[in-house]
């Protein structure tokens, strides 16, 4: 029997989405793939994958949609060269999460309180500054700051009143998730209408994100916000069959994957190729798969 290539998949800290992602991407790929062995490893989130991976110390990492957007245009930094695209993972809109019974119903009722950003180099936290900026806001400034060691540290802040809220994001997000099933409940304060346009016409890279009705328990109506896509990259040295070999077994495994973890079911090539910043980032031996079943030319 030929050895399993190892793949090693950069996450995120315990307790977090990235890693309750990772760990079913791995599953599926691994059962769909047998010359592959994907395995899940936490990190401390987006901003340290990005230079494990430039440094070749991953071949795979998960970085949300601003984190890239930084890495690839040099902004804060100089250009990532040495990171390509695999797929783009679920559209997630930022926003707070609140008790159930507490008093803020809007991001102006949070100014001044204390309010958990996540883990310190979560990529939520980079889309946290960009939203806060666009309305005129900082992080530090603005706000009695907390930043995590990991984001499962977060929701016994707000449940036992120590933190007005968490910012964070996508359906089914584990720390909101465990806030929500608290007796008083959950609310979401996200950006109004209004704010959403100050917040876009500022940053024009985010998008209108929103967070469909029922993601967590109790919620009704869909929640309208902005955010991104985050993605999992990849080293750009990373062997084109190897890159090919994951998408294809992305392709065939999707619906094992959606079964796994709902909000993976946007986890398509077809999403990946419209949430890719430009089409050359796309790893080539995924741009080789996509041509394959006619997705691109």
């Amino acid at each position: 029997m030929t050895d399993k290539i190892l793949v090693v998949l950069g996450t995120a800290t315990p307790g977090g989405g990235f890693p309750a992602y990772g760990a079913p991407y791995a599953e599926t790929i691994n059962e769909t793939e047998s010359a592959l062995s994907i395995e899940p490893r936490n990190t401390k989130g987006s901003t340290e994958n990005v230079p494990l991976l430039e440094a070749g110390k991953l071949d795979l990492g998960l970085a949300t949609g601003e984190v890239t957007y930084e890495a690839v245009n040099g902004i804060g930094r100089p250009p990532a060269g040495n990171l390509r695209i695999i797929n783009a993972m679920y559209s997630q809109a930022g926003m707070f999460m609140v008790r159930g019974d507490s008093a803020y119903r809007s991001i102006s009722d949070l100014k001044g309180k204390t309010v958990v950003w996540g883990a310190g180099s979560s990529g939520f936290v980079v889309l946290a500054r960009y939203a806060m900026d666009g309305l005129g806001l900082d992080l530090k400034q603005d706000f009695q700051a907390v930043f995590l060691e990991k984001a499962g540290d977060g929701p016994p802040m707000v449940l036992d009143g120590r933190a007005a809220a968490m910012w964070g994001g996508g359906a089914g997000w584990p720390p909101f998730m465990a806030i929500a099933k608290n007796p008083a409940g959950a609310r979401f304060v996200a950006p109004s209408a209004d704010e959403i346009a100050r917040i876009m016409a500022k940053h024009s890279f985010l998008k209108p994100a929103t967070m469909p009705a029922g993601s967590y328990p109790g919620q009704g109506a869909p929640i309208a916000s902005v955010g991104s896509w985050p993605f999992v990259l990849a080293r750009a040295s990373l062997p084109d069959d190897v890159a090919y070999r994951l998408a294809r077994a992305l392709h065939r495994g999707g619906a094992a994957l959606g079964q796994r973890l709902e909000q993976a079911r946007e986890s398509t090539l077809a999403n990946t190729l419209a949430a890719a910043p430009r089409q050359d980032l796309i790893h080539p031996g995924v741009l080789r798969y996509m041509k394959e079943i006619g997705l691109t030319r």
